[in-house]
């Protein structure tokens, strides 16, 4: 971090709306977050009581309903916090670089994880006989380990490369959270070199990942449509829909706001809102109401809870 810098606290200006709209926006984002940390809770809670759930699929859901749950809480509270009282819009340097540093190692994290779980569905698919052996525990633990170090790393680049720079003047983040390109604009000095490289990094893992999804889920297609029985196939199908619905959902919004040509302020936020709100809400909800497995166990949840209550 950069000690010439002279700014010691930022101002986010939140999403561009209406000073009307302030308590309905608040009320909805409420409803969001809290629906968002009870129902990645519910799947945690349903995956450990579970026996049936300890396998490599459901092992990289809790690892993406634990990533949800806390990228959510990262950027919704204080976007709450700024709704109610514009004196809370305020935040400090550290406090700045501490958000900016989770929400890229959560997010980046959540990408590697989502080409992680294609590939264990590539394998479940088109090894059913060899899964068990290719997919072991120390695979899977290994694989989920390397997609926390990857994401830390990452963000760690993100957020050296952004406050290693000079802070001297305005101080007003045209966002609702601390992110990388509306920072930069900040700064006092040449930021062209340092945004070349965020661009080309960001680019080279979300595209990246987004690719591998692709090939993976591409050699899926080709694996299931050379089951004979048309009940294996509808049941393949079920199994990868979920993920790809929650893969396009993520990666969509992101693509749009990092890698186009320049920058719109008003759009960036609210587009960055489908994936920092909508998508940690999204997997709960995909994967309960889509997932029979998953269904059944929330079920014996609920009746372990109302038994013990009955004692």
């Amino acid at each position: 971090m950069s000690n010439a810098s002279l700014v010691t606290a930022f101002i986010l200006t939140g999403l561009p709306h209406a000073p009307a709209l302030d308590a309905p926006l608040f009320g909805i984002f409420l409803v969001v977050y809290v629906l968002t940390v009870l129902g990645n809770l519910l799947i945690l809670l349903a995956i450990r009581v579970d026996s049936h759930l300890h396998t490599p699929m459901y092992s990289f859901l809790t690892n993406l309903s634990f990533i949800d749950m806390w990228f959510s809480t990262v950027t919704v509270p204080k976007m709450l916090m700024s709704l109610v009282s514009p004196s809370s819009r305020a935040i400090s340097f550290h406090s700045c670089v501490a958000q900016l540093y989770f929400f890229h190692f959560l997010g980046s994290t959540e990408c590697f994880l989502y080409t992680v779980m294609s590939y264990d569905r590539y394998l479940a698919i088109s090894y059913p006989l060899r899964y068990t052996s290719m997919m072991s525990g120390c695979s899977c633990a290994l694989l989920a380990t390397s997609t926390w170090l990857s994401g830390s790393l990452h963000s760690a680049v993100q957020t050296i490369l952004t406050f290693h720079l000079p802070y001297c003047g305005p101080n007003q983040i045209q966002h609702y959270l601390c992110n990388a390109p509306p920072i930069l604009k900040l700064a006092c000095a040449d930021t062209t070199a340092i945004e070349i490289v965020i661009f080309v990094t960001v680019g080279i893992v979300a595209s990246g990942c987004f690719l591998l999804i692709v090939v993976s889920y591409v050699s899926i297609i080709y694996s299931i449509l050379r089951i004979h029985t048309s009940e294996g196939r509808c049941r393949a199908f079920q199994t990868c829909a979920s993920h790809c619905i929650v893969v396009l959902c993520f990666f969509g919004p992101g693509l749009f706001i990092y890698l186009r040509p320049g920058s719109r302020k008003a759009v960036d936020g609210v587009v960055a809102v489908f994936y920092t709100v909508r998508t940690p809400l999204l997997n709960p909800v995909v994967y309960t109401l889509r997932n029979k497995e998953v269904k059944k166990a929330l079920l014996k949840l609920k009746y372990k809870v109302a038994h013990s209550q009955s004692k």
